[in-house]
């Protein structure tokens, strides 16, 4: 036991360094077990698509969406969420994915839009270059 402690004593940036390695794991685990929204790759948002009461929600800004965007995908940019919010409609069991480039933003969208009471949510894990990597299709705007 001693030679731990004269580890810590001798090497305190190590220590430190474990300690935020740590907090940052635990931060992560934790928000995974406790999100109200659900991560889906490529092959289930297809599935969550073929339902066609299905909301498919781009949240990239405009000069990104000129590459491509999902098919009956409504653009509605992170910034412009809270202030857009009716235009995904007043029945809250309805599904929603929702889309960026690398699935950091549909993240944070997820939440706000959980926030605002929808109840089937979910982000597409990868965003538009997962959907891009399986050869599935875009249109442009």
């Amino acid at each position: 036991m001693q030679e731990y402690i004269d580890f810590v004593v001798e090497n305190p940036l190590y220590f430190i360094g474990l300690i935020v390695v740590l907090g940052f794991i635990i931060k992560l685990e934790t928000s995974r077990f406790t999100r109200k929204y659900n991560m889906v790759n490529t092959n289930e948002a297809v599935k969550l698509m073929n339902n066609d009461d299905t909301i498919v929600v781009d949240v990239r800004e405009d000069k990104e969406i000129k590459s491509g965007i999902i098919q009956g995908a409504q653009h509605i940019t992170l910034g412009q969420l809270p202030d857009r919010m009716g235009h995904l409609g007043t029945n809250k069991q309805v599904p929603i994915l929702v889309y960026c480039k690398s699935g950091t933003r549909s993240s944070s969208a997820c939440q706000s839009i959980v926030k605002a009471g929808f109840e089937n949510v979910s982000a597409l894990t990868g965003g538009i270059l997962s959907w891009e990597a399986a050869n599935l299709p875009t249109v442009k705007r």
